[in-house]
């Protein structure tokens, strides 16, 4: 190193320890990526120091060296202020190392005393041992549980009479999961504002009655049930006429997502979506049993619905929705149109495209409600009904900005020449479209109108074609799912 450049370091060196704290303060809060921090604070003591102190979350995963628990001990001492730590192990395999353990989970409770959002995805050797260490973490308002096969009902007890401030809490494949006190012990905290329950065997749409008052709280409910796992139930679960009817108080429900449940007339789930009058966003998912009356009586009260997306089974998937009263139809849509004055985005899909659903929602319920309600965002999946000329009632659509068509087989060229005449458009995705063509596309390489395009195994559409259709595109061809 020669002499000239030797000050110069020197210089330097001060220049950063002497640069006044608002200005340090905004360099380290402009640094979103960890490795960009790691590296700030290796440059000198002064950003290490400051990084220190404001490093509020951490993302543990594979390959963690030490071993997990020397390793997240150090980290702990290292960041006295972490509120918000993830640990995903996902893709784990035995030569990457060690998998945090219950141990570990003992480590971070004491240690870490700020935290307040956990989570832990697939750490497979975690058991309820180490879910009760965390019943200490007195301040922990959110934890994320997603496949942990060790743990059991017993443990999330134990996680609810500890974690009393806990609003949102996240079940996700975790199978070992069969009785449900805890959801009745949350029930009588009443601070649980946002619940999602996936794929957990042995919790049932029934169990959901256990939160009591506490639905009075919730804020935003996901249930998804393994379809796979208790399909054939579904037959003596809607057969059931005896049951009681359960009073559910959803006020302020404001999201509900149903995925693969079972909506029994007049109780359980049926009740909560006649009561959500302050409800924005309704996903539901492959939900045997509801009715056109569920949904009127559900946009009747909710105001303020600005989003709808139904996956409704074909009239083939299930014998038993050839029970006319089982089945979504036009009046829903009717409903919707009428009642819903701010629905901005709504997506329809049935499920099976080899036996498309013909006694459920015709071209006419779908214009009607594209017609009465500003919609932003309109996606149609296997929805056999809408051709040209539906196409063509989209013209009018003045507020409609992105349209998906996925296995929509009766929409051709004609009505894809007409996209230029959209009044708002900007975002066009085909995906399995057989009747649309390269010539189709022509026409809106011309207007330059379109943002984005995406083409996705359009058997007819080639990658010449889709160029200078829009300002971006994206295409891809993989034509297996016609064989």
């Amino acid at each position: 190193m020669d002499k000239q450049t030797r000050p110069f370091q020197i210089d330097r060196k001060e220049t950063m320890d002497e640069l006044p704290d608002h200005l340090v303060w905004d360099i380290v809060r402009n640094l979103h990526k960890t490795n960009d921090r790691n590296s700030l604070s290796l440059s000198c003591k002064r950003f290490y120091s400051l990084d220190k102190e404001q490093r509020h979350s951490l993302r543990i995963g594979c390959g963690l060296v030490p071993a997990p628990p020397d390793a997240l001990l150090s980290l702990c001492r290292r960041f006295p202020n972490l509120s918000k730590v993830e640990i995903v192990y996902s893709g784990w395999m035995s030569k990457l190392g060690k998998q945090l353990d219950d141990q570990g989970l003992l480590l971070l409770s004491t240690n870490c005393h700020s935290l307040d959002d956990l989570t832990l995805s697939y750490c497979t050797f975690i058991t309820d041992v180490g879910i009760r260490h965390l019943s200490s973490c007195t301040k922990l308002s959110s934890l994320k549980l997603n496949f942990a096969p060790r743990i059991t009902g017993c443990g999330v007890l134990s996680l609810a009479v500890g974690c009393k401030k806990l609003e949102r809490f996240h079940l996700i494949r975790c199978l070992n999961v069969a009785s449900v006190e805890w959801l009745e012990y949350f029930g009588k905290l009443e601070v649980l504002e946002e619940l999602c329950i996936k794929n957990c065997r042995g919790v049932g749409e029934g169990d959901l009655v256990k939160l009591g008052t506490s639905w009075r709280k919730l804020r935003s409910l996901q249930f998804e049930v393994d379809a796979n796992y208790r399909n054939m139930k579904v037959y003596d679960q809607l057969a059931a006429e005896h049951c009681r009817k359960q009073l559910v108080p959803c006020d302020n429900l404001v999201e509900l997502r149903l995925v693969n449940c079972v909506v029994a007339p007049g109780r359980g789930l049926a009740s909560v979506l006649r009561k959500c009058k302050n409800l924005e966003k309704l996903h539901l998912d492959m939900c045997i049993g509801v009715s056109d009356s569920d949904i009127k009586a559900l946009v009747e009260k909710a105001k303020h619905l600005r989003s709808i997306s139904l996956r409704v089974p074909s009239d083939f998937t299930l014998p038993l929705l050839n029970n006319a009263t089982l089945r979504l139809t036009d009046e829903c849509l009717s409903a919707i149109a009428q009642h819903c004055s701010n629905l901005e985005s709504f997506k329809v899909s049935f499920s099976d495209g080899e036996f498309p659903s013909l006694f459920s929602f015709t071209l006419h319920g779908i214009i009607t409600l594209i017609q009465k309600c500003p919609i932003r965002e309109l996606s149609l999946d296997h929805v056999c009904s809408f051709n040209d000329v539906g196409m063509a009632a989209l013209c009018s659509a003045q507020n409609l900005e992105i349209l998906e068509l996925v296995h929509c087989q009766e929409v051709s060229d004609e009505g894809l020449v007409l996209v230029s005449q959209f009044p708002s458009l900007t975002v066009l995705k085909l995906s399995k479209c057989l009747g649309v063509t390269d010539d189709g596309l022509r026409a809106l390489a011309k207007t330059r109108k379109l943002e984005l395009l995406v083409v996705e195994d359009c058997p007819q559409v080639s990658r010449k074609g889709v160029n200078g259709a829009a300002t971006s595109v994206s295409f891809r061809q993989d034509l297996s799912w016609m064989y």
